[in-house]
């Protein structure tokens, strides 16, 4: 089998606890068998339109020959530099697959101002661009389309020759892209953005990039069948009880690569995991981890680590080395993306939850689109100091005049079950070390820190933080961007439109009641020591 999944402690009580019932009630063959009915009867609807994911392999084979052949037409005419412009899943999959592949692909999953504009400079001339939204609405995208229009008619290229699109058939999308003249690439529109990294949102700009994606069928090919059969040996079924059936839950999954040749595996995983569960209340949160993380030693109590490894049967002769209590993973990238498609669907059943519904992220999405049809004026900062303007909940900046103040007030209002989550909105080329703070923070209070940059978490992990347990607290990091970019016939820049996206989305953070920090760098480059001093 190529997928490895070995657990102790916790977990190997839930695999016990759980894993023969869920074999005797035919889960495993049910949902291979698209039985909308696993997940109860308010989520049959959703579900008997979500469960192609498990036919993908098949489905997706006749793509491979099309897509090495549209690759192999581009090198043949210079051009060899690909970008994607997508969200979610639709960048998320591409971007693990070609990460372990070893090629390159430019991801381009912001509306950063200066982060779009040093994509659009960079080798524009034998650049194609990826258009990749399932619903062919996503603003972002669109955004981004618009701008690679422009840039191409600015230098004598027809966007004929170098855009190609992938949606949904029947999306607004397809629509305009054919009457455009862009080669287009439907996927199946019975899969969820989430659960598509088999299907061509994850294939083509994969194999434009040079990923084998023949091989990465393969490797799913060869796990289907120990997935969809009802036994205790199913590593779908073993993952799914071991990470949704702890009693009491660990609802905290710390998700850490260890030895795995997987890249970057677990930001395509957080996403699967929180947009699937995180709802009513309920789910899991997925805490993308480093292995000197502090939540690895620190022994919580809600905390479920899942150590990604070589692999996950090799017997240590040294305990340290044995990591008790976790959950070890291993397994080849195809087999191991449908086995934690498997394995979340058999989580969401074990939770009482429809793990293919996102109740929560359109409601950013519609605060974003009325700040930017508003305009308002910029809500006034509580303070400023240091250059960094200090806005957020009222229990959070009242009463304070420093911005460490201001993060132990925001700390103060997490429960001791809790979490924080950094949301930065800048241009995380050019502020890479804004991911530091999440070991920084994580060592200061003991409990677990995400973190993500917006917009990109919000079609990620931004389900769980609206939907979920209402245990988070919230630090959002914006700036002034040394230059902005307007959007091609949009009413909008693109710095206006990052902006609102964080001020939309903390604006829907505090009408569910979850408490938010928001700090604005008016000088990024000086103000970063500022922040770090503050928080550390």
């Amino acid at each position: 089998m190529s997928v490895r999944v070995h657990v102790t402690g916790a977990a190997a009580v839930a695999v016990e606890t759980h894993v023969g019932q869920l074999v005797s009630d035919l889960v495993a063959s049910s949902i291979t068998g698209l039985d909308p009915a696993l997940w109860g009867p308010e989520a049959e609807a959703e579900a008997s339109q979500r469960l192609g994911w498990t036919e993908a392999v098949s489905i997706s084979r006749p793509l491979v020959a099309e897509i090495e052949a549209l690759r192999a037409e581009l090198l043949a005419t210079g051009v060899n530099h690909i970008v994607l412009a997508g969200m979610g899943g639709s960048s998320l999959a591409p971007e693990v697959i070609t990460r372990t592949a070893g090629v390159e692909l430019t991801v381009l999953d912001s509306t950063a101002p200066t982060q779009v504009e040093a994509a659009l400079a960079d080798r524009l001339a034998t650049t194609v661009l990826v258009v990749s939204s399932k619903s062919g609405s996503t603003v972002e995208t669109d955004s981004q389309k618009r701008s690679y229009e422009k840039a191409f008619r600015d230098i004598g290229i027809d966007p004929k020759e170098r855009i190609i699109v992938v949606t949904d058939p029947g999306s607004p999308l397809e629509a305009s892209a054919r009457a455009d003249g862009y080669r287009v690439f439907t996927a199946d529109p019975t899969v969820g953005g989430r659960f598509s990294a088999l299907t061509a949102f994850g294939l083509v700009p994969s194999g434009l990039a040079g990923a084998d994606i023949g091989e990465l069928l393969d490797e799913a090919e060869a796990i289907e069948l120990y997935l969809a059969t009802d036994d205790a040996d199913n590593p779908g079924l073993i993952l799914g009880a071991a990470i949704a059936g702890t009693s009491p839950l660990k609802n905290k999954l710390g998700i850490v690569a260890d030895g795995t040749h997987i890249v970057g595996f677990g930001d395509w995983v957080e996403q699967l995991i929180a947009e699937s569960t995180g709802k009513i209340g309920r789910g899991l949160l997925p805490v993308v981890l480093d292995t000197t993380s502090p939540e690895l030693t620190e022994k919580l109590d809600d905390v479920q680590i899942v150590r990604l490894v070589k692999d996950a049967d090799q017997f240590h002769l040294f305990p340290q080395n044995r990591h008790e209590g976790e959950i070890l993973m291993s397994g080849s990238l195809g087999g191991m993306i449908l086995a934690w498609e498997y394995a979340v669907a058999v989580a969401g059943r074990l939770l009482g939850i429809n793990p293919f519904d996102q109740p929560d992220v359109e409601s950013a999405k519609v605060a974003t689109r009325g700040l930017l049809d508003a305009q308002p004026a910029p809500e006034a900062p509580a303070f400023t100091a240091g250059g960094i303007e200090v806005r957020g909940t009222a229990s959070v900046v009242s009463g304070v005049d420093s911005i460490a103040a201001a993060v132990s007030a925001l700390l103060a209002e997490m429960p001791t079950d809790g979490y924080v989550s950094i949301q930065a909105y800048v241009d995380r080329l050019s502020l890479p070390q804004l991911v530091e703070l999440r070991d920084a923070l994580a060592s200061k209070i003991a409990r677990p820190v995400t973190f993500g940059w917006g917009p990109r978490f919000l079609h990620s992990t931004g389900q769980f933080h609206k939907g979920g347990p209402a245990v988070g607290v919230f630090l959002q990091i914006t700036e002034n961007a040394p230059s902005d970019l307007t959007i091609p016939e949009r009413p909008f820049t693109f710095g206006q439109l990052i902006k609102a996206q964080a001020a939309g989305d903390a604006a829907v953070l505090e009408q569910h009641g979850r408490p938010v920090l928001r700090l604005n760098l008016t000088d990024p480059a000086v103000n970063v020591s500022t922040l770090f001093d503050a928080v550390k």
